[in-house]
């Protein structure tokens, strides 16, 4: 995870295109330039990073089951749920389900567990569109770094 880059997903652990999910996994990093206003003596990663967290694997997802041919842009955010916090050394899991794609929208289910506790979770919905110029290859580069390609032709 490098939170400062906003790269959220370490790796793919499991893709089920079938059952239309995916499982991922991050380790929050010791150290952040984040960590030092939030807060300082008391490192926890914000909500917010969390929740880019759920919608990078949920994005993800989307571009497996649709053949990288559209990118997933996160327009809202429902029922969030946090339960717990989560500091520097963390190992998580994220989870997102896809429940329903189409008409150039998609929505997903995602949570992220550490140590076998559900931290957060959250309904989450895009919008599905054609790449903008150059970008496309950009997310089938990151997509090889965190080992999602394999499931992908």
């Amino acid at each position: 995870m490098r939170l400062e880059y906003f790269q959220m997903i370490d790796a793919v652990t499991a893709l089920d295109a079938q059952a239309k999910t995916i499982a991922a996994s991050s380790v929050v990093p010791a150290q952040s330039p984040v960590f030092e206003g939030h807060f300082p003596g008391h490192p926890l990663v914000p909500g917010v990073l969390l929740t880019e967290t759920m919608a990078q694997a949920s994005g993800y997802l989307i571009l497996a089951l649709t053949g990288f041919t559209h990118m997933p842009f996160l327009m809202a955010v429902d029922k969030a749920r946090f339960r717990d916090f989560v500091g520097p050394g963390a190992e998580l899991e994220v989870k997102a389900a896809l429940e329903h794609e189409g008409s150039g929208y998609a929505a997903t289910k995602a949570k992220i567990v550490s140590d076998g506790k559900t931290i957060c979770d959250a309904q989450l919905r895009f919008r599905t569109m054609p790449f903008p110029a150059g970008l496309d290859e950009q997310m089938r580069a990151q997509a090889r770094r965190i080992g999602l390609t394999e499931a992908v032709r």
